[in-house]
């Protein structure tokens, strides 16, 4: 079995996979100041609670956006799991050629999204990623990465509206029933599930304009993912896992034994 940690600055997702097979996927808050051991009986319980052992993890791999937290969770998994895991760092064979200004800039997590998407649909692409940030990859008819957007996250956005404000008060994030809002609440939920919706989809046909190619497959991932999704056309597949299934494959590309 393999472990897959994809490090986040909110969550800190972590997978297990028995050869093709995912056996166990769970997430915990990423904290900085968290030592190794910490992290290390958090992850002995979450395996154990699971029917996973320790020794059963053969290798692992770890994409970080927390360069803080990179050699504490490399320590994590040689103390409690025994095995020295791949860090997806300049030199990691990617099959992905980075057609950018400077490859250095692009986060890991965008790059394993760009190499999962490419391997389970083909191309051209644009994945969408509803993390912290909300970010665009595309991917022309050639398979290479050639830019992108970045733009606000959606629940960053909502704490920037809280936290600015006197009055506002911290809301679910959801679909409301109506656009026009009846209450504070709902005037909130609106602004930020239709906002959002609408941002992915005018970025989206922007990008489409600018491929000059209207057959591009739009995948999302991330958080909040599926909820946006329900609203708008221009997402054709919600595929939460890439991310994960996207170091699985990196790990087997870079090892002889998986």
């Amino acid at each position: 079995m393999i472990i897959c940690l994809d490090v986040g600055n909110t969550n800190i997702k972590f997978a297990v996979y028995d050869g093709d097979e995912l056996k166990l996927s769970f997430r915990v808050a990423t904290e900085p100041k968290k030592t190794s051991d910490e992290y290390g009986g958090q992850l002995l319980s979450i395996l154990g609670n699971n029917g996973v052992s320790p020794n059963d993890i053969t290798g692992g791999i770890i994409s970080s956006v927390v360069p803080q937290l990179d050699y504490t969770l490399d320590r994590t998994c040689t103390t409690y799991l025994k095995i020295k895991p791949l860090m997806l760092a300049p030199g990691l064979k990617t099959g992905l050629n980075l057609k950018v200004d400077n490859a250095k800039e692009v986060g890991a997590d965008r790059v394993v999204n760009n190499v999962a998407a490419v391997k389970k649909y083909g191309y051209p692409l644009i994945i969408v990623d509803f993390g912290t940030a909300t970010t665009f990859n595309v991917i022309n008819e050639k398979g290479d990465f050639i830019g992108g957007v970045i733009a606000p996250g959606i629940k960053g956005s909502l704490e920037s509206l809280v936290s600015g404000t006197a009055k506002l008060p911290r809301v679910e994030i959801e679909r409301p029933s109506a656009v026009i809002g009846k209450n504070t609440v709902t005037n909130m939920q609106s602004g930020i599930f239709y906002g959002f919706a609408g941002l992915v989809e005018f970025i989206v046909k922007k990008i489409k304009r600018e491929m000059k190619c209207d057959n591009v497959t739009v995948i999302a991932t991330g958080g909040f993912s599926e909820i946006i999704a329900k609203e708008i056309s221009c997402i054709d597949k919600v595929d939460k896992l890439l991310t994960l299934d996207g170091l699985k494959y990196l790990y087997t590309l870079n090892c002889t034994e998986v």
